[in-house]
């Protein structure tokens, strides 16, 4: 004979815990939709808000930083008494600074282009002839309309790439006329086009500039090898860094004749988007989660007032309050986390959709997607804590007499 003593509570297997908390969601589908479906509009509000505003935010960035927020000048500084000049050896000095990507530099060598050997000696149209470095286009992320950029060959002979205003000027319009490349004279050398550059907004200097290699320019025109304006590229979170180091790196001896440009304001506004968020959406996502919770703590509640019978039933075959406890709870997690599994695929594809249709990158945070579904079932979880105590705390003669 079986004594107190020497009864054992049956343990539930989890397997079998999950299948009762799943009995009332198969049985009662459509309240477990309804109630599921406050948890989704939640849940999904949260991907969207804030998944449309990093798409937004990336396309805003790459646009942004197509504009050059990490890009710095440095030019030697006015002075009434003597040109300065920068030393011969500051480019590559500047391209060995940590976080510099890209170091280039030009020079200007006070030479006149002209179109052909008849036009007026002192007449250069307006126009610039710069000696350039060449990793040139990659400093002001230039591009070449037609031809090609100077070479490691072609910088030690008279060739030439025209910016986009001095080609007009001087009526190149094509690198290649019957077969034969154009030629443009500079002091008293022909010097071949073998390149068009496209407009470079960032610098429009250059749009009016006449290029020739360094090699050649300390040959033929006469140039001494000191650069007038040094370009660079640096990672965008060390940008002011770099710029107060910029003028003693350029200059040791006298950092103050060195005059470096502020960052561009597209770096501020770049900035000033990254750290903008939507608290508004955040606020109504929250909201939403908290009226699918509210919904869910109801639909258990009810449920509970419901199954009284099968309570009781179950605590007379010997079921603990514990195992009680167990299944509502099970139940109302396993509601809220089917909700918070269909919310993240609905906010995903809405973020997708609205993305996709303004030729956006699709960017969802991970964290909003983790934060979703760890949500969801802690909105479970809350939920189902008053309506499974409840449910436990019943007696069988209580819950049986209901029947």
């Amino acid at each position: 004979m079986l004594t107190p003593a020497t009864t054992k509570p049956v343990r539930l297997a989890p397997l079998d815990l999950v299948g009762l908390g799943l009995l009332g969601i198969r049985t009662r589908k459509l309240r477990a939709a309804l109630s599921a479906l406050g948890i989704s509009i939640g849940i999904a509000t949260m991907i969207v808000v804030t998944g449309i505003p990093a798409s937004s935010q990336a396309h805003l960035s790459a646009e942004l930083s197509a504009l050059g927020t990490n890009m710095l000048q440095a030019t030697p500084a006015p002075s009434n008494d003597r040109p300065v000049s920068l030393p011969e050896e500051s480019v590559g000095m500047v391209s060995r600074i940590g976080p510099v990507i890209v170091a280039s530099g030009v020079a200007n060598t006070h030479a006149v282009v002209r179109r052909n050997d008849r036009t007026d000696p002192k007449d250069g149209s307006g126009l610039t002839v710069l000696a350039s470095r060449l990793n040139l286009l990659q400093a002001l992320n230039a591009r070449i309309q037609q031809g090609h950029f100077l070479t490691e060959v072609t910088k030690k002979f008279p060739t030439v790439v025209l910016g986009s205003v001095a080609a007009s000027r001087l009526g190149v319009t094509n690198v290649r006329v019957a077969g034969e490349a154009p030629q443009v004279m500079i002091g008293d050398t022909w010097f071949t086009v073998v390149g068009i550059l496209e407009r470079t907004p960032l610098s429009p200097e250059i749009d009016r500039s006449v290029l020739v290699g360094w090699d050649v320019a300390r040959d033929v025109l006469g140039f001494e090898g000191h650069p007038t304006v040094i370009y660079l590229q640096s990672r965008e979170a060390a940008i002011e860094a770099v710029r107060a180091v910029l003028p003693a790196t350029i200059y040791p001896q006298s950092p103050s004749q060195v005059l470096v440009t502020r960052p561009s304001d597209a770096l501020a506004a770049k900035r000033a988007t990254e750290n903008t968020f939507s608290a508004l959406f955040l606020g109504l996502a929250a909201v939403a989660l908290l009226v699918g919770g509210i919904g869910v703590a109801n639909t258990m509640v009810i449920s509970v007032l419901e199954r009284r019978s099968e309570i009781g039933l179950r605590r007379a075959l010997g079921a603990n309050r514990g195992q009680i406890r167990g299944q509502f709870l099970t139940e109302s997690v396993a509601l809220a986390a089917l909700g918070g599994i269909a919310g993240t695929a609905l906010g995903l594809l809405a973020t997708a959709g609205y993305a996709t249709y303004h030729d956006w990158p699709i960017v969802v945070p991970l964290s909003s997607t983790l934060a979703g579904l760890g949500g969801a079932v802690a909105v479970g979880v809350i939920a189902g804590v008053y309506p499974s105590v409840r449910a436990s705390r019943l007696t069988p003669t209580e819950a049986l007499a209901a029947v």
